[in-house]
């Protein structure tokens, strides 16, 4: 039977079948982009959330990762890790920066990425983990295997901006805390709680 309609970036798009090791990801905004989208968890199109109000710019393609959930499980991994009460998961999928050299100039597309690592974020006491890929077959970032591999500068960028991407000037108590910047092999237990919480939560 074919397919009459648009699949749901989040429910109706698989993971892949070679996952955590390369896996699909849906990319909601790209460096280019002067106000942030995101997904409509109803309809599945990409919406409006907020103009980007300060110099804030997302340094990789960034979006998520389809059939995942940060709920009980990633939270559970981030308290352990962390060794910071985490009770809850940010209630969404599992966000993913990927890296690439080509200029993509747009969102709303899909993607293999092949993860290296990734950043244990904290926003206001929920596990919101950022995962850190690169785009499969780019011919500069196909050599990082792992974060090790990555830069310095670019790890500070992402860090940088998922420190400040919330903070309005003149606020005195930041909402997000990185605890760790952590490997591949750690990336990868993360990923599978998030499709186990997603399974839990949606099948």
């Amino acid at each position: 039977m074919t397919q009459h309609y648009k699949a749901h970036p989040w429910h109706g798009i698989s993971i892949g079948n070679n996952a955590p090791k390369v896996l699909t990801a849906f990319i909601e905004i790209v460096p280019t982009d002067t106000v942030k989208y995101e997904i409509d968890k109803e309809s599945g199109y990409l919406k409006i959330d907020r103009p980007q109000k300060f110099s804030n710019v997302v340094p990789a393609l960034y979006g998520f990762i389809p059939q995942t959930y940060c709920d009980k499980l990633v939270a559970a991994f981030a308290s352990e890790k962390s060794g910071k009460k985490v009770e809850k998961g940010d209630g969404d999928p599992l966000d993913i920066c990927v890296l690439s050299e080509r200029s993509i100039t747009h969102g709303d597309i899909i993607l293999q990425a092949i993860p290296i690592g990734g950043i244990r974020l904290i926003d206001k006491g929920e596990a919101d983990d950022k995962i850190i890929a690169v785009m499969q077959g780019d011919e500069v970032y196909k050599q990082w295997t792992d974060i090790k591999d990555c830069p310095e500068a670019i790890i500070n960028r992402l860090k940088h901006y998922f420190l400040t991407y919330k903070n309005i000037p003149g606020t005195e108590v930041p909402t997000c805390e990185i605890s760790s910047i952590y490997g591949k092999e750690e990336a990868y237990e993360v990923i599978n709680k998030s499709r186990e919480d997603y399974k839990n939560s949606y099948l």
